[in-house]
């Protein structure tokens, strides 16, 4: 979903925003003449992700700018190691300068949240008394629609390179029948199963179905309807269980709601197959990357 013309979109309208008349302290204190060579270094330990889109913003302000990437995307990095050197006019690596690190310090800030989650998962193999996920061979990591506006398909990209996986990209993507839209449903005297069945005969037979239950006795109408997935939403661990066993592999269970790291391998060990993780987006803090001049 991260296209060429998304990332150039994106990328002119970010410099448009930085610079709109053109970058004042460069034009008044550098040389046109002047030419420059500098380092993406890693200022804490992490994950990239976002290091093309780093080089396209140097090549959008400047098509004769060098980069060369000393890393690709989904690596793990160590503080102090160099990630990329870019050459170029001294003029135009400053103007793009911040430009290119927010992208790639935000991107790569969620790739390397995704990756502590990923790796959280695999402790619910220490977890006692686990069960294994029904439909994946691992519990997989994913994210959410709480994502910056504009910007989706760049957090959703970053969470991949991470480890983790994709929930639906927008609302027009699949069918996902939350606690307002049952809440909806009850007043116009509409259950969930029979809504559900409505929905299957309405759409076409590639369109997924997932529904949220926040109560275990919801679980059954879910069922009945024949929802794809189910989430569990804001369930304790225990419930979450229960959950799984009810379900019972006639549909992919999901489990959301306040999902911590801490949390997690004992949320996978109980056997559902995909955990969703707001925070990967809506909480997540920039890496550390500079710039250091040569």
């Amino acid at each position: 979903m991260l296209t060429r013309q998304i990332i150039r979109k994106a990328i002119r309208a970010a410099l448009e925003e930085d610079a709109p008349y053109g970058d004042i302290t460069c034009a008044m204190t550098i040389p046109v003449e002047a030419r420059g060579k500098v380092r993406l270094v890693a200022r804490e330990n992490g994950v990239m992700s976002g290091i093309s889109i780093f080089a396209d913003v140097f090549r959008e302000q400047n098509p004769g700018i060098v980069i060369v990437p000393a890393i690709t995307d989904g690596d793990a990095f160590t503080v102090g190691r160099t990630l990329a050197e870019i050459s170029g006019p001294v003029r135009d690596l400053l103007t793009a300068e911040r430009v290119a690190l927010n992208f790639v310090q935000h991107m790569s800030g969620i790739a390397t949240m995704t990756a502590a989650f990923v790796h959280a998962v695999a402790q619910a193999e220490s977890v006692h008394n686990r069960h294994r996920p029904r439909t994946y061979a691992h519990t997989r990591i994913a994210d959410t629609r709480k994502t910056i506006p504009g910007l989706r398909s760049f957090d959703k990209y970053a969470v991949t390179c991470g480890g983790g996986f994709n929930h639906r990209y927008g609302l027009s993507d699949a069918v996902m029948i939350k606690d307002n839209h049952v809440a909806a449903l009850h007043d116009q005297g509409i259950d969930m199963a029979e809504a559900i069945r409505h929905i299957r005969e309405r759409v076409g037979h590639t369109m997924h179905i997932e529904v949220e239950v926040d109560r275990l006795d919801q679980i059954g109408a879910a069922l009945a309807g024949g929802a794809d997935t189910i989430m569990l939403d804001n369930f304790s661990v225990e419930d979450i269980r229960k959950g799984v066993e009810r379900i019972d592999g006639r549909a992919i269970v999901e489990a959301s709601g306040n999902m911590t790291i801490e949390r997690v391998p004992a949320v996978a060990a109980a056997g559902v197959d995909v955990i969703s993780v707001g925070a990967l987006t809506h909480s997540v803090r920039s890496i550390d990357l500079g710039l250091d001049w040569d």
